[in-house]
């Protein structure tokens, strides 16, 4: 019996083991080959067909190398850059399995994946801080959150302070002292606009 190919197939050239780790991992189910310099890249390419390519640029080496004849870009998805911008593509993927419901992650909320995005990003951020002389991270990260949220939903409401309050279970003079210590700016309405005409 013959054994199924997989959906979806990469090739990726990188020198770097974490990134190699992180990108196979959050595409488990794709088959990821991985090679680690130009020559092996030139040979997997012309073997066989990709759906994805993704090469770790390190300067001025890789930008003269061209893709191989096989690696057709109107067909295949090629991405090419630094390791910093190949971490962030790491990181994209796994948000969009987390948003779109990969395998792993079925039968979860849309509230179950803003909680793991939230989670990853607090981790990014809560590292960084770590290396920092920061202290009292709970209010700062609470005001992070809680500024956008507020100002979201203000938009939302058109800027009703007593709609934005009931949507956010808040009294309406806790919201107006919570817009007045996060420095929310207020547009007017439509029918303020009016009257003062």
């Amino acid at each position: 019996m013959a054994v199924p190919s997989p959906a979806y197939t990469v090739l990726m050239l990188t020198t770097d083991v974490e990134v190699q780790a992180q990108l196979k991992q959050a595409l488990r189910d794709v088959s990821v080959t991985v090679v680690r310099d130009a020559s092996a890249f030139q040979k997997e390419a012309s073997k066989h067909h990709f759906d994805a390519v993704i090469v770790e640029s390190r300067g001025t080496s890789e930008k003269a190398m061209s893709l191989p004849v096989h690696v057709d870009p109107s067909h295949t998805l090629v991405i090419v850059g630094s390791r910093a911008v190949l971490k962030k593509t790491v990181k994209t993927i796994q948000l969009q399995n987390q948003l779109h419901g990969h395998p792993s992650h079925q039968g979860k909320s849309r509230d179950a994946s803003l909680e793991s995005y939230l989670e990853m990003k607090m981790g990014d951020f809560v590292r960084g801080m770590m290396t920092g002389a920061a202290k009292n991270l709970h209010p700062i990260l609470i005001s992070a959150v809680e500024r956008p949220l507020i100002a979201s939903v203000l938009q939302e409401t058109r800027g009703n302070q007593i709609q934005a309050a009931e949507l956010l279970g808040l009294n309406r003079n806790t919201l107006r002292k919570k817009i007045a210590e996060l420095h929310i700016p207020l547009k007017r309405t439509r029918s303020k606009a009016k009257r003062a005409t």
